[in-house]
């Protein structure tokens, strides 16, 4: 998912867009899941060198991604659609002048309460043994940049820094997430629930664990039949309610925990065993999956009146 916090940052994106063939080749390439620079050519009745052009400016914004493939004569450059949603901020709560923002490395959990299949890696090698719940408390816990249960939760503390006689106003967590199936399956749905400070404010299915192909950043070493990526979620909690990916969740808003620059802020997430499909989760660190980032948290405050 990409997330376009403000008109003008979405520009790029807005002009790769602005025009027919683009939009027909992201057609082509969700249809096909993914075609070669002389199959889209043909197919659109374009020459290569004008293909070419607007594959440039839909690999520029990060709509598309090309990669080299071996084929009967040579090497071909495939073209897959790399982006599953696109968020935009048109009414912009955010004041960059009062956001505080961080990172929480994946294995920074605070308390967890899991059940097999488990595990957690590094990006250069597994943490103890999987499936063996007790290498959760394990000291090289705090490296994991992947880390997978079949039910329970892990919770962490997000810091709060933000200067002092200040609320807070909203909190936006984005994460890669997926399911977590023996093995992989795309389609293994599963409820993963989110808390803040012990209120569950919503949930989301997730409709798989991902292994259909490797990881953008996911380890050369990493095993080719377990997890490789996940979707990019996007969970903000306002005065308005709680929304995953700018579609509300829940009621549950941001008045109701009275928060300020003195809160502690508890997140949880998890797979509870009341949830209608128990289908695990996966949480992907910056060196694993699709994406190049940990646990980003932003929180938007303003003077305490």
């Amino acid at each position: 998912m990409l997330h376009i916090k403000s008109l003008e940052d979405g520009l790029d994106v807005f002009k790769a867009l602005g025009s027919e063939i683009r939009i027909e080749i992201i057609k082509l390439l969700l249809n096909n899941g993914g075609m070669n620079m002389n199959e889209l050519a043909s197919e659109l009745k374009i020459t290569n060198g004008a293909l070419t052009s607007h594959i440039k400016k839909l690999e520029d914004c990060g709509l598309v991604t090309v990669s080299n493939e071996a084929g009967g004569h040579g090497n071909q450059k495939k073209c897959s659609v790399h982006l599953d949603k696109i968020l935009i901020d048109i009414d912009q709560l955010e004041d960059n002048r009062n956001l505080y923002q961080t990172d929480i490395k994946v294995g920074h959990f605070s308390d967890y309460d899991v059940y097999p299949t488990c595990g957690l890696s590094t990006s250069k090698a597994l943490i103890g043994e999987v499936d063996d719940t007790r290498y959760f408390a394990h000291p090289d816990r705090y490296n994991a940049d992947i880390l997978w249960f079949t039910r329970g939760y892990v919770e962490y503390i997000i810091p709060n820094f933000i200067p002092a006689s200040q609320k807070i106003d909203q909190i936006t967590i984005s994460a890669e997430l997926s399911s977590e199936a023996p093995g992989v399956n795309n389609v293994w749905p599963s409820d993963v629930h989110f808390y803040l400070n012990d209120v569950c404010i919503g949930t989301w299915t997730s409709p798989g664990d991902f292994g259909d192909v490797k990881g953008i950043f996911t380890p050369d070493w990493w095993f080719l039949n377990w997890n490789q990526y996940g979707l990019l979620k996007l969970l903000v909690i306002n005065k308005k309610g709680t929304f995953i990916d700018g579609l509300k969740i829940s009621d549950v808003n941001i008045n109701q925990f009275d928060l300020n620059y003195k809160s502690i802020l508890k997140f949880k997430i998890g797979v509870p065993d009341d949830a209608e499909h128990i289908g695990g989760l996966t949480i992907f660190g910056k060196t694993f999956g699709n994406y190049n980032q940990d646990i980003n948290v932003r929180i938007n405050y303003s003077p305490i009146v």
